[in-house]
């Protein structure tokens, strides 16, 4: 690959403009940065979530949505170009199943609480959700392949199965919501 980044404080922004990966400049705050950004978040988020106790194969698979996220950001910073697949978004649906049938069936809502590698979860499922209003934005505006949007769409699902997960790791079960309850 090289040295593809061989120098970090380029100047090239001051004027509040950014380079995509295909040599053009857009503005900072333009649509596709902010789904650049937002999806780049989601990334830093899930290496926070990965310095927590988790099952070794839930870490193998966080670090793989990792990469993928990596490949998504690449595909924003490209218009027209593909690295997201269907391929990507089965095996999200996949891990979505599989934990999924580990659960009990919810009756209630939960809070985005119990342990904190469950609470990080639940960040990560927020930012999600953001990046994937980013992505809906940037597609009614310019050309953007579906499997983008689909990907982060099941993502946020799965973050929301898998805090539920970490939650019985550490020993611990969901947060329900108590419907009316009284504050002090």
């Amino acid at each position: 690959m090289g040295k593809r980044l061989s120098k970090i404080a380029t100047r090239t922004g001051d004027d509040g403009t950014t380079g995509l990966g295909d040599g053009s400049r857009i503005d900072k705050d333009a649509l596709r940065v902010q789904a650049m950004g937002d999806v780049d978040e989601l990334n830093s988020h899930l290496g926070l979530l990965l310095c927590e106790d988790m099952p070794a194969d839930l870490r193998e698979e966080l670090v793989t949505i990792q990469h993928d996220l990596f490949d998504l950001g690449g595909e924003l910073c490209i218009p027209g170009f593909t690295m997201i697949t269907d391929e990507h978004v089965a095996r999200l649906d996949t891990l979505l199943a599989k934990y999924n049938a580990t659960l009990p069936t919810l009756e209630e809502f939960i809070l985005p609480a119990g342990s904190r590698a469950a609470a990080q979860a639940h960040v990560c499922r927020t930012v999600c959700r953001r990046a994937e209003r980013a992505i809906v934005a940037l597609g009614k505006a310019d050309v953007l392949n579906p499997q983008p949007r689909q990907y982060v769409n099941r993502l946020s699902d799965l973050l929301f199965v898998l805090a539920r997960v970490l939650n019985r790791h550490a020993g611990g079960g969901d947060v329900l919501w108590e419907k009316g309850r009284r504050r002090h």
